[in-house]
């Protein structure tokens, strides 16, 4: 297919994921110039014409969260101050999504309010991976093309472990649809973990809803992020007789404690996707990564031709 007039750009949060899906693409990463004037505040400038181009510019809104949402924004506003013909953002992890209901007094619905700055920035399309809530498709004004990374964490089980004796496990009855997915695409029964939150970080489990006994378990998210569901929750199914426990997620985010967690836990192992990158402090023996980039790529081409993007998933 050709690809003419296809632009993609990175901010720095999501450099190494857009050079790899460049390189599958065929095509040189574009140049942005991303630096600060002496006040602090940031400065993007576009190193090469995007006049009439189909441009993308991808980037994850990890930590620093807010200083990357900020970049993708003066960037995704040079696009259209440069007269670039279609601007797509690309974001693997919207980190706001988990901010989809007003579920206190008095806070922001800010996965509303991310979606809404993003159109005014210059967006013209979203195109992103596994919204922690399905629902905040639907805070887009703007077409969102939503993929996900269950193929490619499935496969990878499907590659790497006996799927005869394979359990998947929601860590709460809000991803039993999510993990229902994963399970009917490897053929393998599913249970569910009595879940109570206690405060952001801190969670209460009780019941295993299903069998588990002398199973092989696989524990899946959507992400991980202090890791205290996930460790919970390999406590309560090692508890219940599990005879090992693996773990499965699109976003590795592992922030806070949830290294040193995971180091001590009774967890064998634990697959995510580069959609968060992986620095080297965080790169346990137990952690692999999995690119979404060949998924990425497959989707901005198909965007790009005017095909369709669900039929990826076909």
């Amino acid at each position: 297919m050709m690809k003419h007039g296809l632009q993609i750009f990175a901010g720095n949060a999501s450099h190494e994921l857009a050079s790899e899906i460049c390189h599958r693409l065929g095509i040189r990463l574009g140049q942005l110039d991303i630096s600060r004037f002496s006040n602090d505040n940031l400065r993007v400038q576009i190193q090469e014409n995007v006049r009439e181009r189909d441009v993308y510019v991808v980037q994850s809104f990890t930590e620093p969260v807010s200083e990357h949402i900020m970049e993708l924004m003066i960037t995704l506003d040079a696009m259209r101050s440069a007269s670039a013909q279609r601007i797509t953002a690309v974001i693997p992890y919207y980190s706001y999504a988990r901010s989809d209901k007003k579920d206190a007094p008095r806070i922001s619905i800010t996965g509303r309010l991310i979606a809404d700055m993003l159109q005014t920035a210059g967006a013209h399309r979203v195109l992103t991976m596994d919204l922690h809530a399905d629902q905040v498709h639907g805070f887009f004004s703007v077409p969102v093309d939503h993929l996900t990374a269950i193929p490619t964490l499935a496969e990878h089980f499907r590659r790497h472990h006996d799927l005869s004796n394979m359990v998947a496990v929601a860590t709460d009855a809000g991803g039993a649809k999510r993990v229902g997915r994963f399970s009917e695409r490897l053929g393998i029964p599913m249970a569910i973990i009595d879940k109570r939150r206690v405060s952001d970080t801190d969670v209460k489990h009780g019941e295993v809803v299903g069998d588990v006994r002398g199973r092989d378990v696989v524990i899946f998210e959507d992400e991980i992020s202090t890791g205290g569901t996930l460790v919970s929750s390999a406590e309560t199914l090692r508890a219940a007789g599990a005879r090992s426990v693996h773990a499965g997620a699109t976003h590795g985010v592992l922030c806070g404690p949830a290294i040193e967690r995971l180091r001590d836990a009774p967890i064998d192992s634990v697959v995510v996707t580069n959609t968060v990158g992986l620095p080297a402090e965080k790169r346990l023996a137990k952690i692999s990564t999995l690119s979404v980039a060949p998924l990425f790529a497959a989707a901005i081409e198909r965007i790009h031709g005017g095909q369709s993007v669900g039929a990826l998933f076909e």
